[in-house]
């Protein structure tokens, strides 16, 4: 089973695009997006947005936690 829907894919698709022209503009503060990772990340919030299947954002605040248990 795929992780992420078709319509996801072609979210992130496009805001790499749009980065590579760059076009991509960041959340509130409006600054142009130069980072590959954030322009993925806005790709995936727009596609999550419109209800294609994403998995849920994991949250870092857990994976330090865990990291601390096992050590």
């Amino acid at each position: 089973m795929a992780k992420y829907s078709k319509k996801a894919g072609d979210k992130v698709e496009k805001a790499m695009h749009e980065k590579k022209e760059g076009t991509l503009k960041s959340g509130k503060s409006g600054k142009k997006v130069t980072s590959r990772k954030q322009a993925i990340a806005i790709g995936l919030s727009e596609a999550r947005k419109e209800g294609a299947k994403v998995p849920k954002k994991s949250s870092s605040k857990s994976k330090s936690a865990s990291k601390k248990k096992f050590q």
